[in-house]
Formats: C-alpha cells, structure tokens, sequence
C-alpha cells in the first residue's frame, strides 16, 4: 500500500480505533465527544475522509468502523516522512539528533541492547 498522509484530526480518530477495536460510528462518535470535545457531524466527517482514503472499513448493519492499517504502519510512514523532511532521509542524522540531547543512560542502554540484538 502507499504512503497515505493523515491528519491529526484522522489520527485522533484512528488512536481510538486502534485502542477500542470495530466501532459503530455512533459508538466513536459517543468517544471523539468524551476525549476530543467533537460533535457527531465533526466525528462523521472525519470518518468519511477516513473511508475514502481506504484506511477505515464501514460494515453494515451498523455502520462499524474497523481500521484496514495498523499502528505500527502509521508509525512508520510518519516516521520515514519526518526524517525526510527534517534530516534530509538520513536515518543516521536523526537519531544523531536524539541520542545528542534527548536519551538518558537508561534509554542508551536500551537501544544498545536493541542494536545488538538485531
């Protein structure tokens, strides 16, 4: 599948998705109001932009939403479209950038005993 873009607005939804598993879209909609402060029209707009970009599922009867990607594939898109914007696609620059000023020894040893495991 390509890369798709999502906005914060589709990730709020998404997060919910991913936590919560299929949901009715009233059922979200009851959520995106709780932890995002949106109305239903809000919500169900956001759940069409998510339905023609094929990353949500609709089910009858009900209107179930499922999620057709995962966290981790999200992550990584993110990820990869970061680095190549800020750090010009240099794996090594960025995590120069953190490991510079943003890790503690614990989190050091951490992606050291990752790095060695790989």
């Amino acid at each position: 599948m390509d890369t798709i873009k999502l906005f914060d607005s589709e990730l709020n939804l998404m997060e919910i998705l991913w936590r919560e598993g299929p949901l009715s879209a009233k059922q979200l909609s009851v959520f995106a109001g709780r932890e995002i402060g949106w109305n239903k029209n809000t919500t169900y707009t956001v759940v069409k932009k998510l339905i023609d970009k094929r990353v949500v599922a609709r089910e009858e009867p009900g209107f179930v939403c499922s999620p057709l990607l995962s966290r981790d594939a999200v992550q990584r898109d993110e990820t990869e479209r970061l680095i190549d914007r800020l750090w010009a696609g240099s794996k090594t620059a960025f995590f120069a950038a953190f490991v510079d000023e943003h890790l503690s020894e614990e989190e050091l040893d951490e992606l050291k005993s990752m790095i060695e495991t790989r």
